[in-house]
């Protein structure tokens, strides 16, 4: 629900009267709309962050480096405890570096290095890795626990003076005749609070109660992580990450630190089997543990014995914005993809310096309606790099999925073994997976490509009709599986964003 407020002269000029000696704790009293006095952010504001997670952390700190006074309202302060967005691909950590925040993903949260990927099926293996020959050696992907990297970006954030972080529930976004104005929140103390500022900005993850008022949200829910530790085991190829191509769906291991081991196992649907009756542990030894590489069986058994078992529903949204004056959605409140690919701190970094420099022009955000109207370049600007990487965790978790249909195992064969051929037939599909490469246009050749050398291997020695009609049937699936993506995504915005006229707007007067 949307709170309608407005700022009479009567509630300025108790603003007024308190602010020289009362606004001791950055509060004033301000009498609400029952005659009642609640506290409110004094004026001086010009960014209000809702979410103090990857986005929002990172966002502060860029924001009030370019000397925005930024209020960030997080709803829990302690260090998150998460089975996901553990895994920075090496173009997200380019853009953590241009944010100057590139120490948050260092040896201080005991972070590893990532160069590339290790496929496995069927017995078989085979390392993809970053093409990286053109960066300098500390370019590469980062992996680490979640809360540690988060925790540090806080840290940087609160060190600029001009950021304050504070806890607590947002409940609802303030607006006055269509425009956000500021939010209302319950602070740690249970006391209803508002703040107020020229730009609100909502980026309060995948759980976002407020996202409905920003965008026309369709969250498809495709299956569920489960997620366990393992500890003091050495992965089958150093520094990279493991994707099983399992049955019913794919098993990712990859280091979080220098002694542990993320594994998370990805269950297709929505529901699991019961962590608290065991049905989980039975699943995990009986239907998972037989297709775990050798090297990781024993530690992967502890682990499931341990019994520390973390489950997490996946979540898959394409950004809907509906454009709002003195509001902006970020991260996944606003766009969400399968997160197979580790894609997800990668777009909402790139999101942030976006936006950043997009702002960076602008003295003052007071004018809603044009500031609104500039950033709709946003929404076009941002699409290389978000829909290459959505389009590809979508369509990679469809294809890398178990099937009885045989066109459909005959596309899961042709990737793997086309991504085994290596030259441009593994660097480009891994450039567009790391974030080094943002070309649509590159993945959807690439994507076909793979499908008709499927086809092509069908053809061979030499065609039949059940084989000319299997092969048929796998284009017809490929298409099946990336247009509707495509779609999601915007083809115009995707392929001809030069086409939007949004995408020549220009920073509003000042």
């Amino acid at each position: 629900m949307i709170i309608n407020t407005t700022l009479s002269g009567e509630k300025k000029k108790v603003v007024e009267k308190v602010s020289n000696g009362v606004n001791v704790n950055g509060y004033v009293w301000m009498p609400s709309q029952n005659g009642n006095f609640q506290p409110e952010i004094a004026s001086g504001t010009d960014v209000v962050i809702v979410g103090a997670g990857v986005a929002g952390a990172a966002l502060a700190y860029t924001l009030a480096k370019d000397g925005r006074r930024v209020h960030v309202i997080e709803r829990d302060l302690s260090e998150p405890d998460r089975i996901v967005g553990e895994l920075l691909q090496p173009g997200g950590y380019l853009k953590l570096i241009e944010l100057g925040l590139e120490d948050c993903a260092n040896e201080s949260i005991d972070a590893q290095k990532v160069f590339g990927y290790a496929l496995y099926k069927d017995g078989n293996d085979t390392k993809l890795s970053y093409p990286l020959e053109n960066y300098p050696s500390d370019i590469a992907g980062r992996s680490f626990h979640n809360g540690r990297f988060i925790q540090k970006m806080r840290e940087r954030a609160t060190a600029l003076i001009n950021v304050t972080l504070e806890q607590g529930t947002v409940t609802n976004l303030i607006e006055e005749k269509g425009t956000v104005k500021g939010v209302m929140y319950k602070n740690k103390a249970g006391e209803e609070m508002r703040s107020y500022a020229p730009l609100t900005i909502v980026c309060d993850g995948c759980f976002s109660n407020l996202r409905r008022n920003l965008s026309t949200p369709k969250v498809d829910n495709p299956s569920c992580f489960v997620g366990l530790i393992l500890e003091n085991c050495e992965l089958p190829h150093a520094n990279h990450g493991h994707v099983i191509l399992g049955d019913p769906s794919p098993i990712l291991f990859y280091p979080i630190s220098g002694t542990e081991v993320r594994c998370l196992v990805d269950v297709p649907g929505t529901k699991v089997p019961s962590v608290a009756n065991g049905e989980m542990a039975k699943y995990l030894k009986n239907v998972v543990a037989p297709q775990v590489p050798p090297q990781l069986l024993k530690s992967f058994l502890a682990a499931v014995e341990k019994g520390n078992i973390r489950t997490m529903q996946n979540k898959s949204m394409p950004a809907a914005p509906q454009p709002t004056p003195g509001a902006i959605l970020l991260g996944d409140a606003f766009n969400m993809r399968h997160p197979l690919t580790g894609g997800g701190m990668t777009v909402a970094l790139s999101d942030i310096v976006l936006l950043r420099d997009l702002l960076r022009p602008l003295t003052d955000l007071n004018d809603a309606p044009a500031l609104c109207e500039y950033l709709e370049s946003f929404y076009t600007l941002r699409k290389p790099v978000s829909s290459t990487i959505n389009t590809l965790a979508g369509a990679l978790y469809k294809v890398f999925c178990a099937s009885p249909d045989p066109a459909r195992k005959e596309m899961r064969e042709a990737c793997f073994d086309y991504l085994s051929l290596g030259g441009i037939c593994a660097r480009g599909p891994i450039s567009l997976l790391s974030g080094l490469n943002p070309r649509p246009i590159h993945l959807f050749l690439h994507f076909f490509a793979v499908a008709v050398y499927g086809v092509g291997r069908l053809m061979i020695p030499f065609p039949t009709p059940k084989r000319v009609w299997l092969g048929t049937r796998l284009l017809l699936g490929a298409s099946g599986i990336i247009f509707p993506i495509i779609k999601g995504e915007g083809v115009r915005q995707m392929f001809f964003p030069a086409t939007i006229p949004a995408y020549y707007r220009a920073p509003p007067l000042q």
